[in-house]
């Protein structure tokens, strides 16, 4: 069989992003602080790009109530009209001649700005573990060689507060012996938060037991030889072992479970990260308004200096198609975030159209939800629902939920209703609060309390949802004073 080259046609349909259509998608899915940077980026590269006044009327997507009949992002034209009204300039100069004329004191006069403190000599930091560690070493009556000592010990000592170098290790890399490298060690374990620099879990709490004065006593022989039956509450057999009454290894027991397994978390650097939420819902009367927090988000226009240059015909050659692609660029961003911002806006109404009852009643009322149900309500794709629930939050009558909270799967109930599962959970987690510490329930026996309230849960679910609650089991769970 010869073979041969020939031309031949063929048609075929294929999906293509378009660099517009990508970055849509994009900002789709950021959470709000992602996109002020991407913003702020965007207005230090173009220069096309502005930030308006706050009180100019520009096209802004974020604050009224927007058009049921929007289309899905991933779908828009790139025909695009943007119109804007500026302020007067006569108002402006008289603001700000105003701000100029106004002075405000507060007890310090500065007669210039050089005179004026820095602010980077008015912050402070917290201090942390090893800060305080450090200070103590070097307070005490420590050799020079014994600080030097010292200050490796200290620096590998975690968050924690636990030793993670063995002495051989300390030693090998100051280059001396372990006989010197003890003495210190053992100096520093005697450092505050007590429990410092253990090497591991029995040893810190042996401190901690030892600074309260309990050297010698039940505590202190339960820490050293009988913490694994501890673990697993068998104080029946450690009061054998011991030849003590069971009374007294409850009363050790409760001492111990008080002492701290990680001594320096109280110095703990990690910082607390707050929640801005994306969205606000307000009840008014018998409805409830949505509104987007547009705070931290300029208002964008382009700039009119670059739009009466080009009218006027004053570009030519590279300059012209310079600020063509920047005028593209700065009108496909102004539309995307506003795209962005409808979105989200019809993605929340439809979430509380279908958690009605939630917002009204609470978590028990939360029903079953998936993204389809709501990409038929909006028509869009579900792909685009799942873009704009990502690491968005709604700050609701109810308080603070991520918008994926509201999206779970539902159990049956007697009567063929259903119940969602964050419902189930709850309601696992208040028979679990509300029961006997020293009797607690079984998952067979939550199971048949649930289905006493006609939840119908399996016992391989129930244990899921307590593990998913981090709810310990019935043993681990019960308290014997």
């Amino acid at each position: 069989m010869a073979l041969e080259m020939r031309q031949q046609l063929k048609m075929s349909q294929q999906l293509v992003m378009t660099p517009q259509l990508q970055q849509a998608i994009k900002l789709l899915q950021m959470t709000r602080v992602e996109l002020q940077d991407v913003v702020r980026q965007e207005l230090e590269e173009n220069p096309l790009l502005e930030e308006a006044a706050e009180f100019e009327e520009i096209a802004d997507a974020g604050q009224l109530e927007f058009s049921e009949k929007e289309v899905d992002p991933v779908s828009v034209s790139d025909d695009i009209n943007f119109h804007e009204v500026e302020a007067g300039s006569e108002s402006l100069r008289d603001w700000d001649s105003y701000l100029d004329g106004y002075s405000y004191t507060s007890g310090e006069q500065y007669n210039g700005d050089d005179e004026r403190p820095s602010f980077e000599n008015l912050l402070t930091r917290d201090g942390t573990l090893a800060d305080h560690l450090l200070w103590q070493l070097h307070m005490g009556h420590f050799t020079e060689r014994e600080v030097s000592v010292g200050e490796e010990i200290v620096g590998n000592i975690d968050e924690d507060g636990y030793l993670r170098s063995s002495v051989a290790e300390i030693a090998e890399s100051l280059g001396t012996s372990e006989d010197e490298v003890l003495p210190v060690l053992e100096q520093i374990q005697q450092f505050d938060p007590p429990g410092v620099a253990s090497r591991d879990l029995r040893e810190s709490l042996l401190f901690q037991a030892r600074f309260l004065g309990m050297g010698g006593s039940v505590v202190e022989r339960i820490l050293q030889d009988h913490l694994k039956e501890l673990e697993t509450r068998k104080y029946r057999e450690i009061a054998r072992i011991l030849g003590v009454d069971l009374n007294q290894i409850l009363a050790a027991a409760k001492i111990i479970s008080g002492l701290d397994p990680k001594p320096g978390r109280i110095f703990g650097s990690e910082e607390v990260h707050y929640i801005s939420p994306d969205i606000f819902v307000t009840k008014l009367g018998d409805d409830y308004l949505v509104m987007l927090n547009d705070e931290g988000l300029p208002n964008l226009r382009i700039s009119p200096h670059y739009t009466d240059f080009r009218s006027q015909g004053s570009t030519h050659g590279g300059t012209g198609e310079y600020i063509s692609e920047k005028m593209r660029s700065a009108l496909w961003l102004i539309k995307s975030i506003q795209q962005r911002q409808r979105t989200i806006y019809r993605v929340a109404k439809s979430i509380i159209a279908f958690q009605r009852d939630f917002l009204d009643y609470g978590i028990e009322h939360l029903k079953p939800l998936v993204l389809r149900d709501v990409a038929d309500d909006i028509g869009m794709h579900e792909s685009t629902i799942s873009r704009v629930t990502s690491n968005k939050y709604m700050q609701t009558p109810q308080g603070l939920f991520e918008l994926k909270y509201f999206f779970n799967s539902g159990l049956s109930r007697t009567g063929g209703d259903f119940v969602a599962s964050e419902s189930v959970k709850c309601r696992i987690r208040e028979i679990i609060e509300k029961e006997d510490p020293k009797k607690p329930y079984s998952d067979q026996k939550i199971v048949e309390m649930l289905a006493g309230e006609t939840i119908h849960i399996a016992r391989r679910t129930v244990t899921k949802y307590r593990e998913m609650l981090k709810l310990g089991s019935s043993s681990e769970r019960k308290r014997h004073f």
